[in-house]
């Protein structure tokens, strides 16, 4: 793999290529923003990471589930996961919020979290499946969902001696990006947004052989609609399409959270790649094994997982799937 992979962001992206100058107004209330987010994380900074995760896990578990926004993790808990009765649903609804909330405060502290060393507070499973990946030498996608404490997939990669890039979505306020962006080289140096630029960052890692970490979980509207948890979700294609491009593999992880701000990530098996002679419906069927895997590391720990996305269409019923593409 190349050792010259430089990185592609100074801290904020371009969306959709140029964005215009935000107005005077607008940026003062980025900057007030700023002020605030950046007053929260010198606290947590000054509580140190044990009391920093409990505070900040304590008091989204009490605010989270009282906010409007909570309305839609129910409804996509309960049409996801009809099984679980609504006692249970209030508990994992709570537990997710905890874990976001200890998210949240823990990214203060990015650069306390290792896979390497005698107290490493990463475990990570499954090396030897990225092993595989690396002696293919085309590179390849590490790729996961907004699970446990899903900002470590990427010092993983670094610890097991990888280059290469994050892609991910800025936040719209350029000074909590820059933040952010700092925290993020922590785990790997190149970060990749949405646009031109980060478009030429990630092929320019493929190409050279590194890997890229991905989130796949959200909506996408310019996706395909893809069976996940039994109905059509709007799913990015963009992994697919860059694995069959540039026959590069896709490898699952997942991060679970552990007691005492600890974490185990684990890196599954390559998910086969189909070659059908179909472009478009090898996309759909390899965006479609993601769905599945995503849905499968799901079910086993719903709290994991953070359900407040809007991932389906509203109204929408069970059994939506497009035929032939149900779940196995």
């Amino acid at each position: 793999m190349s050792e010259d992979i430089q990185p592609a962001r100074s801290g904020r992206g371009l969306k959709d290529g140029e964005k215009r100058r935000p107005s005077a107004g607008m940026m003062l209330v980025y900057c007030l923003e700023y002020a605030l987010f950046a007053g929260v994380m010198g606290l947590f900074r000054l509580l140190g990471l044990r009391r920093a995760s409990d505070f900040g896990g304590w008091l989204a578990r009490t605010i989270g589930p009282r906010i409007p926004v909570t309305r839609r993790a129910r409804r996509n808990m309960a049409a996801a996961l009809p099984e679980i009765t609504p006692e249970m649903r209030e508990i994992h609804i709570r537990d997710m919020w905890e874990n976001l909330g200890r998210t949240f405060a823990e990214y203060a502290f990015m650069d306390a979290f290792s896979a390497n060393g005698p107290d490493a507070r990463i475990e990570l499973l499954g090396r030897e499946n990225a092993r595989h990946a690396i002696e293919k030498g085309h590179g390849g996608l590490f790729v996961s969902g907004h699970c446990g404490n899903w900002e470590l997939m990427p010092r993983c990669i670094r610890d097991m001696g990888l280059k290469g890039t994050l892609v991910y979505r800025p936040p719209n306020n350029p000074f909590v990006d820059a933040w952010i962006a700092r925290q993020r080289r922590i785990g790997l140096p190149t970060l990749a947004a949405k646009g031109g630029e980060g478009a030429r960052a990630i092929i320019k890692t493929l190409k050279q052989g590194g890997f890229l970490a991905m989130l796949v979980d959200q909506k996408m509207n310019d996706g395909l609609p893809v069976p996940f948890f039994g109905r059509l979700a709007m799913t990015p294609i963009g992994a697919p399409s860059l694995s069959l491009r540039h026959d590069a593999p896709i490898v699952p992880a997942w991060c679970e959270r552990l007691p005492g701000q600890r974490f185990r990530v684990t890196i599954y098996p390559e998910i086969p790649r189909p070659d059908t002679g179909d472009r478009e419906r090898d996309i759909h069927d390899l965006a479609l094994a993601v769905n599945q895997f995503l849905e499968a590391r799901i079910r086993e720990n719903p709290m994991n997982w953070l359900w407040l996305h809007s991932r389906w269409p509203k109204g929408q019923g069970t059994g939506s799937t497009r035929p032939g593409s149900s779940l196995t």
